[in-house]
């Protein structure tokens, strides 16, 4: 069976780290030892072993200090940068399709920092694109026994939903300390909800929010969550004791017989569209070029620099991208940028690139190169 991806994507505290190193103990126990990568590049330690981790790349508190960011501007900017060498990523992934099932991901803990951002959409859609992918939203289970909290946790499952178009599965964790049967039973019955919301309102003596604009917000809102739990599953697990996650590796695999039945074919059908679009884009643009130098030619030439070699053309050799590890985590570390040092892949004062004046030297050698093309056709039109 191909690799298929999980995404785990989860609000800080949610247990999102603790859920990854179960699942990657409890599928090391079957004998199918996942493919593990972390891309939190703030976090001090993971209690697994990870075969590609973006702090080997990105060191989070230089970012910090050299582009004078913030905490969640720090993560988005590592994020930024390693998604420029996400198809690296994709290779080494692609190497390891026939000797593993499943590749999980850990996501920072600021959730907002990767589903909302470019970077974020880049690897969540370059995965995608080339392995099944399942997203799997972490809910902390006791702080959601209260219907209002519980919806607002829906509506951002919702909005990931419709922002990745991927299948998802809701898995509520903690399920030691509090089961998850009320939420399975609000999921499934529209009235049960309706009378768990109308109790807490009483108890915490808001009755008066029943009416009026609060209550039909909350009313609408729910009748809209019906809909969309008809496209979710929901798994309770436990990362301190590893109860449920069979249910959820079963819930993994439904969806990956979902994503090749609906959501791969949705996918090639949005990518062609914008192929499609971006070739009449293109065309226009030069039929623009061409009537304001007045050349009627209908052949163009081709481009100096078309079929060049770029980064993503590069092919890895077999062995790169390995690095040692320490021999009591017993993981195969594969260092994510192949052919550099460790240090080379920090950025640091002595070797920040100066980007300012690279984009600079980069414009005035295209509109040099385009000023010369465009003074030469004109000079060609005019002898004609």
């Amino acid at each position: 069976m191909a690799l298929s991806t999980v995404i785990c994507i989860g609000m800080a505290g949610s247990g999102k780290t603790t859920f990854m190193q179960r699942l990657n103990s409890h599928l090391r126990s079957k004998k199918t030892a996942p493919y593990v990568i972390n891309l939190d590049p703030a976090v001090l330690r993971i209690p697994y072993g990870a075969n590609i981790d973006i702090r080997d790349s990105i060191k989070y508190k230089k970012v910090m200090e050299n582009y004078q960011l913030g905490p969640n501007g720090a993560i988005v900017t590592s994020l930024n940068l390693f998604s420029t060498k996400i198809d690296q990523v994709i290779k080494l992934v692609e190497k390891k399709n026939e000797s593993h099932k499943h590749c999980i991901i850990d996501t920072p803990g600021q959730i907002e920092c990767f589903v909302w951002s470019a970077s974020g959409s880049i690897i969540t859609e370059s995965f995608a694109s080339t392995f099944p992918t399942v997203i799997a939203y972490i809910v902390d289970t006791p702080r959601n026994s209260s219907p209002t909290t519980f919806m607002s946790n829906m509506l951002y499952a919702c909005s990931i939903l419709y922002k990745t178009k991927l299948p998802m599965i809701v898995v509520f964790n903690k399920t030691d300390v509090c089961k998850a049967d009320f939420a399975r039973e609000w999921m499934t019955d529209f009235e049960s909800f309706q009378a768990a919301l109308r109790e807490d309102q009483d108890t915490n003596g808001t009755s008066g929010m029943g009416s009026g604009y609060m209550g039909s917000l909350v009313n609408s809102m729910s009748l809209m969550l019906e809909e969309f739990y008809s496209q979710l599953d929901m798994v309770g697990v436990s990362s301190f004791t590893g109860e449920g996650f069979d249910d959820f590796l079963e819930a993994v695999d439904n969806k990956v017989g979902e994503y090749d039945e609906y959501y791969k074919a949705e996918r090639e059908k949005i990518l062609k569209e914008k192929e499609e679009k971006e070739k009449k884009r293109k065309e226009k643009s030069l039929d623009g070029l061409m009537r304001d130098l007045g050349i009627n030619e209908n052949k163009t030439a081709k481009s100096d620099n078309e079929g060049a070699d770029v980064l993503s053309d590069l092919e890895i050799d077999d062995n790169d991208g390995l690095v040692e590890r320490d021999e009591d985590e017993g993981v195969e570390r594969e260092y994510t940028f192949p052919g550099e040092e460790r240090t080379e892949g920090e950025i640091n004062s002595k070797n920040e690139p100066d980007l300012q004046k690279r984009y600079r030297d980069a414009f005035e050698s295209v509109a040099k190169d385009a000023s010369s093309q465009t003074a030469e056709n004109i000079a060609k039109y005019i002898r004609q």
